[in-house]
């Protein structure tokens, strides 16, 4: 199997363009064109919508979570920190 690139493609743009080939860049763009166009009102409406369903998600989901706890405030002088090394080697006692 061959597996120079730069040979492979030198050698297919030497190649004859395929009679399939023309006329499709503008048969791909009159399709483009022919496709139904959604107006500015029905995109603001999906907008609002998606906008509205995003804040109830954010309110659901942040209702059903349980209260955090007070959190230990932790500080190299504090007399008993829990994640000092003389703390984390002796284990609880």
């Amino acid at each position: 199997m061959d597996t120079d690139l730069d040979r492979l493609l030198s050698r297919l743009r030497n190649e004859p363009t395929h009679p399939g080939l023309i006329g499709l860049e503008d048969a791909v763009f009159r399709r483009i064109a022919a496709l139904p166009q959604v107006s500015t009102a029905s995109q603001f409406r999906l907008g609002a919508v998606a906008a509205f369903g995003a804040v109830l998600l954010g309110i659901a989901s942040n209702g059903f979570t349980p209260r955090a706890e007070a959190s230990v405030t932790l500080s190299p002088f504090w007399p008993s920190n829990p994640l000092a090394p003389s703390t984390l080697l002796v284990g609880s006692q």
